[in-house]
């Protein structure tokens, strides 16, 4: 039994738009199927991917505050030429360069058109085959207690773990990273960007949901009333949700 992750969970007042920047920054196509914008690989809307994941765009009244999201996406490149070819896309598809500390380094911090922050990277060799996004990083207090934690929610495999940094990714070796970052602030505002996961084929999404209960997470109310999603907290409060599984899965 194991979770595992399927989408990127974006709020945005206006997700046509932020989902059309997010499948040009990352070379793939933006759906419509409902009220979200999905954003998965061209070659039309295949859900779950079974590689990929994905990004979903979903509408809400309120705009972004001025924090900083403790969720954000990195993106990989292959070549100094590629980052900065990546780099002027984006700021031409309405990115703007963001300030949130970092410093002088060799990646470029940007926001999308509704101010989600993300990273460009510099060539990495880790990051050679995950696809355009490198990593999902969150930050936190306790590297160590996250990748526990989500080691066990979704079973992936540990890379690497310090005091200050951890990183997870799937048995499969494909991808993105999923890794932790310790940062000195605390969360102050609900995430803008979460992950949604799945159980896996066949198996029972409330059993599941009570597995992740028993290692930490919490339920979460947010007014969702009745929906065939459940919303929970990790073990530091950043939000996510468990979907139900698609008929054919079941």
């Amino acid at each position: 039994m194991a979770l595992r992750p399927v989408q990127v969970n974006i709020k945005a007042v206006d997700p046509s738009a932020v989902g059309r920047f997010w499948a040009e920054a990352l070379g793939w196509s933006a759906y419509s199927p409902g009220v979200s914008t999905y954003v998965g690989p061209a070659g039309g809307l295949v859900w779950p991917d079974p590689v990929a994941v994905c990004i979903d765009v979903v509408p809400v009244p309120e705009p972004k505050t001025a924090t900083k999201n403790r969720v954000h996406l990195d993106l990989a490149t292959t070549s100094a030429a590629h980052q900065a070819e990546l780099v002027a896309r984006l700021r031409a598809l309405g990115a703007t360069p963001a300030q949130v500390g970092q410093g002088n380094v060799p990646w470029m911090v940007l926001a999308d058109p509704e101010g989600n922050e993300f990273c460009v990277l510099e060539p990495r060799e880790v990051y050679r085959d995950t696809g355009p996004i490198a990593a999902v990083v969150i930050d936190c207090a306790d590297p160590r207690a996250m990748a526990r934690f989500w080691g066990e929610a979704i079973h992936w495999t540990l890379h690497e773990v310090t005091d200050d940094y951890a990183s997870l990714r799937s048995a499969k070796k494909v991808g993105p990273y999923l890794e932790f970052i310790r940062t000195p602030d605390v969360k102050t505002v609900p995430d803008r960007i979460h992950l949604d996961l799945l159980p896996q084929p066949g198996d029972d999404t409330s059993a599941e949901v009570t597995r992740v209960r028993a290692l930490g997470a919490a339920d979460l109310d947010v007014g969702q009333g009745d929906v065939p999603w459940t919303c929970l907290i990790d073990p530091e409060g950043h939000e996510f949700c468990v979907l139900a599984l698609p008929d054919a899965e079941r």
